[in-house]
């Protein structure tokens, strides 16, 4: 009988990353130094650029497969007016059953790759009583919620190749890149839907309850959702610069009652809203691009 592995401290090799770099690397020659991870709903972000090259996940020997509606499952090489860029569409979740490491694995490819830059976005839900659905949070600070109740996605043995062993994860998110984004928005006049803001990860795939959701708010954050965190942390880690931009796409009422919200949120709804702010996210990553 096979000896129980505990999946929390099992992961990929310096040598395993190296090797499905290389395996990518195969379908394209572009070497970009910036990466966009497209969250859910996001991807029409790739319809911005050109001279695409296409790599599928289940091309990749070994790599994992995005199982959920709004991702794609593969990256997208190309240009945004001639800068190369790496997209990723169809992250992988814990809630699909990976490994917080395993999650977090392609930011490690994406480093041997040459990526120096992280972009990452994602499709949230609005705790700040002051957001309105459809705008959008850069992401001041973060919560890791799994990492603080004990599922860091840097537990296990810890290789030097890949960072140092304690990281501080203050100032994860640049602030040259969050003043570069705002004089974006500002320059094409959306400026008023813009927002700056602390984003905590939940494990899900449910969402919140209203009682969860004042509990978050009493925690200090602004957003929450099920993703980001492990790959911005492991960005930091790699010593890249990450941004990050949350869409809310859904906001809670908080207000004091002694009964529950009896609205129901649905992943339709999240794609809804994702969409429709589709063209200005385009317009607004061409220029953001550009800056960095």
């Amino acid at each position: 009988m096979a000896a129980h592995i505990d999946q929390r401290h099992v992961g990929y090799t310096y040598e395993d990353i190296q090797a499905t770099a290389t395996e990518i690397m195969k379908h394209c020659s572009l070497k970009p130094k910036i990466a966009i991870i497209c969250g859910t709903g996001l991807g029409g972000i790739a319809e911005a650029v050109a001279d695409q090259t296409v790599v599928p996940y289940e091309t990749i020997p070994g790599f994992p497969q995005s199982t959920v509606k709004g991702h794609a499952g593969k990256f997208v090489f190309g240009t945004l007016q001639d800068k190369p860029v790496l997209l990723m569409m169809g992250r992988l979740h814990y809630y699909e059953g990976y490994p917080m490491w395993k999650v977090a694995m392609p930011v490690r490819v994406m480093k041997a790759i040459g990526i120096e830059t992280l972009l990452v976005t994602n499709a949230s839900g609005g705790l700040n009583p002051e957001f309105k659905v459809g705008d959008l949070m850069i992401l001041k600070d973060h919560i890791d919620l799994p990492g603080l109740s004990g599922d860091c996605v840097l537990i296990g043995k810890n290789d030097e190749r890949f960072g140092p062993r304690f990281l501080a994860t203050n100032s994860t998110y640049d602030k040259d890149l969050r003043k570069k984004f705002t004089e974006v928005m500002n320059e094409l006049g959306h400026g008023d839907i813009l927002r700056q803001g602390t984003y905590i990860m939940l494990g899900g795939p449910t969402f919140c309850s209203t009682a969860e959701a004042r509990v978050l708010r009493l925690y200090g954050a602004d957003a929450c959702g099920m993703s980001t965190v492990p790959e911005a942390i492991v960005g930091r880690h790699s010593g890249m610069r990450v941004f990050g931009l949350s869409l809310i796409t859904d906001t809670e009422d908080l207000t004091e009652d002694d009964e529950p919200s009896e609205y129901m949120l649905t992943h339709e709804e999240v794609l809804k809203t994702a969409g429709e702010r589709a063209t200005l996210l385009q317009k607004v990553f061409l220029k953001f691009v550009q800056r960095i």
